[in-house]
């Protein structure tokens, strides 16, 4: 196989698949079925064209007829008036125009021959164009059924394109979600370590440590509190060395 040949078959092939994967099959049957239509009204016009040939002809015999009988009259009158070369001149063109009606009858004729053909053709095509078309949308119906039933599926797997990308889309979301929550939950150790100044606090360092000295003190000056209600303070041993003096200085 030489190159342009094989380069002509690589062009066939993907232009296959391209042409199989852009065409529609419900336009293709709906384009089949226009055309069907367009044939059936040309045999349509043809019925007409033949009958209207047919109507003309028929006028035009029946004005021969007429002519012939006006003829025949004529001829009759000629001899009644002993007029032989009248009545055989009458007679000669009913003669000429017999022969023009035999002629159309024959025409006549074949055009209802023509006629009757065409109407069977047009009965059989008619009937042949409506089988098409049910058929036709039971096909679309069901490539229909068929094509939502896919894309139904292909979502509910994520295996559609779309649904990938929302699938990648809630996954970037998800990441960036993560990423964000990881750096706050940073940034509030960073700031409970004092690594980092709170700007929007309003305070210097020397404030921040006095404040830090005050909750101290208010931390230990509460626990005393509670240790002495406890029993657990120095408050209980002063309490006690107090009420113990009194009785040693009465035995002495």
């Amino acid at each position: 196989m030489g190159l342009f040949a094989r380069m002509e078959t690589v062009f066939k092939s993907k232009m296959n698949k391209v042409l199989n994967r852009m065409e529609d099959p419900r336009e293709t049957l709906d384009y089949s079925y226009e055309k069907q239509l367009e044939l059936l009204q040309n045999v349509k016009r043809g019925v007409a064209e033949v009958t209207t040939s047919k109507k003309r002809l028929q006028l035009q015999r029946a004005k021969l007829i007429q002519s012939n009988e006006k003829l025949e009259k004529q001829a009759r009158e000629a001899v009644a008036a002993d007029r032989e070369d009248l009545a055989r001149m009458a007679l000669e063109r009913k003669a000429a125009l017999q022969q023009q009606v035999d002629g159309i009858d024959r025409e006549i004729a074949e055009l209802e021959k023509q006629e009757e053909k065409l109407i069977a053709s047009e009965k059989r095509l008619s009937t042949k164009v409506e089988i098409f078309r049910t058929k036709k949308e039971s096909i679309k119906a069901q490539y229909s059924a068929a094509e939502a039933q896919v894309k139904i599926n292909e979502s509910v797997t994520g295996i559609s394109e779309e649904m990938a990308d929302v699938g990648l889309a809630l996954e970037r979301a998800e990441n960036k979600t993560d990423e964000m929550k990881a750096r706050a939950e940073a940034i509030d150790e960073l700031m409970e370590a004092g690594a980092l100044e709170d700007l929007t606090g309003g305070r210097d360092d020397i404030e921040r440590e006095l404040a830090k000295i005050s909750t101290q003190s208010s931390v230990e000056s509460e626990l005393a509190k509670l240790k002495a209600e406890a029993g657990k303070g120095p408050e209980k041993a002063k309490t006690g060395g107090e009420s113990k003096g009194p009785e040693e200085g009465k035995e002495v």
